[in-house]
């Protein structure tokens, strides 16, 4: 079952269009890395996926749904962003009661690994403005992955977290992906992509390049190291060439 499909997706912002023609299908139980140069269109892709924009032509569609003005679709997914804003007066705690209430959420019925083991469990009664940018992060993976989401978007989630944190939650990506999640990660390193992507969706100046495992391109390429093979694979791409989708 794809839970994600975009079907010739386009925005344009006055006259600088952000994505053209993006097509690709993403099924459950799927880890897709999305990379691309700044300005590449991965923001607005997420922002589109989200509801937070609407796209200029095209359709997206949601666990079988074209998305329209309705956001209950939204209950479905868990989104990390690079950098979370909460309501600065909340204490942590307040702050994931606030939450339990907007998503409806009954007793026993959240995934709370999350809080114990990234030490979230200490920050309890400490208010969001205490917060380093760090433990802010913390939080905010608690909250994306807490109602059990079918669908992940994460955001450079490692950004900002010290190594260990990092690897529990890539460690929960894995999980999630194992209990057919569709995950959409942005991340700039490179052995995060290889290490977690099934796919690797690679996006510039707004068009989807192509849709690939990291093996396909690191065979093709002769190289092991994917940091190394993608600028190799690149460079043999024609300018309009889309491939994987």
């Amino acid at each position: 079952m794809n839970r994600i499909a975009f079907q010739n997706l386009g925005k344009r912002y006055g006259k600088q269009w952000a994505l053209r023609g993006v097509s690709a299908a993403f099924a459950e139980g799927e880890v897709v890395m999305v990379i691309g140069p700044n300005g590449s269109g991965k923001t607005t892709l997420i922002k589109c996926l989200l509801g937070l924009v609407r796209s200029t032509e095209g359709s997206i569609a949601v666990n079988g749904t074209v998305i329209g003005t309705d956001p209950s679709y939204r209950a479905a997914i868990g989104y990390m962003p690079q950098l979370a804003e909460f309501p600065k007066e909340l204490t942590v705690e307040q702050l994931l009661r606030m939450m339990n209430d907007i998503r409806g959420a009954r007793s026993g019925s959240t995934d709370d690994r999350l809080i114990a083991s990234l030490g979230v469990d200490a920050l309890l009664d400490k208010r969001i403005s205490n917060l380093s940018g760090g433990m802010r992060q913390k939080v905010s993976a608690v909250l994306a992955f807490r109602y059990r989401p079918n669908i992940l978007v994460l955001d450079e989630p490692t950004a900002g977290l010290d190594p260990i944190s990092a690897g529990t939650l890539l460690e929960a990506v894995l999980h999630a992906r194992r209990n057919g999640a569709t995950v959409l990660i942005t991340s700039h390193i490179m052995e995060e992509v290889q290490r977690l992507g099934d796919r690797v969706a690679y996006l510039q100046d707004g068009l989807l390049r192509f849709a690939l495992p990291p093996e396909t391109i690191t065979e093709v390429t002769g190289e092991s190291v994917l940091s190394i093979a993608l600028p190799k694979y690149l460079a043999q791409l024609s300018p309009v060439h889309v491939e994987g989708l």
